[in-house]
């Protein structure tokens, strides 16, 4: 099965801050899989680091006030033209992050508030049909795994 990840929890140093959330536990997982990295940030344009960034309404912004929706948009686009040309059958991307994030995102005011929404590339996923999971979901990707194989 292939499946696209979120690029930083593989270990790729593409977090804002130059790290990475690399789990261990989500690549022992996928060890017998073909995963296909993205990182729609970078894909977008963006630098590692960078300055973090949160959604705000329909834009992106980074916490000095820059507009870096163009890049968002672009990244999104480049990561589901890359997930529709790769046959991608499940996704999983960062939890709360601005592009990756299932669910739940920073609120766009920096102050750490959570909100119930996704981010600019799991919305894109949702909207293809696509099967999305974030890494906090592991015992749902294992089941789903064993029940598609």
């Amino acid at each position: 099965m292939k499946i696209a990840v979120s690029a930083c929890l593989f270990g790729r140093n593409v977090k804002y801050n130059g790290g990475n959330n690399r789990n261990e536990e989500l690549i022992g997982l996928l060890k017998d899989h073909e995963v296909i990295l993205l990182c729609p940030e970078t894909a977008g344009g963006l630098s590692v680091p960078r300055d973090a960034s949160e959604r705000q309404n329909d834009r992106v912004i980074n916490c000095r006030g820059s507009d870096v929706t163009d890049a968002y948009s672009r990244g999104t686009d480049l990561c589901m033209q890359k997930i529709k040309e790769e046959n991608v059958q499940l996704v999983i991307l960062k939890a709360r992050s601005p592009a990756c994030g299932k669910d739940q995102i920073y609120d766009g005011t920096f102050s750490h508030t959570l909100i119930s929404r996704d981010g600019t590339l799991a919305e894109a996923v949702r909207q293809a049909g696509l099967p999305l999971f974030s890494e906090e979901e592991i015992a749902d990707i294992r089941a789903y795994l064993c029940h598609t194989m």
